[in-house]
């Protein structure tokens, strides 16, 4: 039995050897044939790159808008309205206590007569004003949330605040922010939605190519299939030349997104000197850059792994 056992071994060795090198055979002689036929090469591979440009580009918008959104939701404040008859060694007090409450990031008072100082300043009826006899404003403490803090959680610490004893109103203005992230989820619906449109066009594309590729070289399949060779081994060069299509279209595909965002660059620095903001135009990590090389290059042998399946099996010697 260990006798058996050694020439077993040697046996599997070889077959494994000898289907890892036809695998890297395959590997170079599908990249080879790709090399020597550069015009439709460039042509099926700036096909496929414009065509996944379109939703990484999506993607890429829409993370930049998330962010500078996410900048606008830390900017989001609570203003205390505190009743007339609230002294300002209250407002003090609460103040302090609410500096002291794990959902608020920071506090700032302003008294009535700073409230009523700045109001003479830009309302433009400053004469008219110091006719009035008591000051009609009243202490205002501004609170703002704690960072990341969801709309919902804000809403909530909003009722905690009105309810306050030396509170009058507590105004929250989040109805622009409610309705830029249900354009935002509308937005990322419509991104998986192109990006599935479009993978299927990839699909298309590298399987109509892997299609003219079988009937160009009809005659070595029959050749093959006469001295005996298997599906699986015909089948190699091709899937690998639909995986040679799917990653060189996905680097032409991030070259073009990089570049588009190189292009913007210049009228958005300008932008954040008109806006006085600090926005920073996001492009593609690493992770991002390896998610669409790996999507790419799945969608290439996809693509022709479909279009082998279904004409090499019609090609039989007569």
């Amino acid at each position: 039995m260990t006798d058996n056992i050694h020439q077993y071994r040697p046996g599997a060795f070889k077959q494994l050897t000898a289907w890892l090198l036809h695998h890297f055979q395959s590997l170079v002689f599908s990249l080879g044939k790709i090399y020597r036929s550069p015009s439709s090469t460039l042509m099926t591979v700036a096909v496929i790159g414009i065509t996944l440009t379109l939703p990484g580009g999506f993607y890429l918008f829409l993370k930049n808008i998330e962010n500078i959104s996410g900048d606008f939701r830390s900017t989001t404040q609570i203003s205390l309205y505190l009743k007339l008859d609230t002294t300002l060694d209250q407002a003090h007090r609460l103040e302090q206590q609410l500096s002291a409450n794990p959902d608020v990031a920071d506090t700032l008072l302003i008294t009535r007569s700073q409230a009523l100082a700045e109001f003479k300043k830009h309302s433009g009826f400053g004469e008219s004003i110091e006719q009035l006899a008591d000051n009609p404003l009243p202490h205002t403490l501004i609170v703002q949330p704690r960072q990341n803090m969801e709309t919902l959680n804000i809403k909530t610490l909003q009722s905690k605040l009105q309810s306050l004893p030396l509170v009058d109103i507590a105004k929250l203005d989040t109805e622009w922010l409610e309705r830029l992230y249900t354009l935002l989820d509308m937005a990322k619906r419509a991104v998986i939605i192109i990006s599935l449109l479009f993978s299927f066009a990839v699909l298309l594309i590298i399987g109509n190519t892997i299609r003219l590729d079988i009937q160009n070289r009809y005659q070595e399949i029959i050749v093959t299939k006469l001295i005996g060779a298997t599906d699986a081994f015909i089948r190699r060069p091709f899937l690998y030349g639909g995986v040679w299509y799917g990653l060189f279209g996905g680097i032409l595909s991030w070259l073009l997104v990089e570049l588009s965002a190189l292009v913007l660059s210049g009228p958005f620095a300008r932008l954040n000197l008109l806006y006085q903001a600090e926005f920073k135009l996001m492009t593609f990590t690493l992770s991002d850059f390896m998610i669409l090389i790996a999507a790419s290059t799945l969608l290439g042998l996809a693509g022709s792994w479909l279009a082998v399946a279904r004409h090499l099996n019609e090609i039989e010697p007569k």
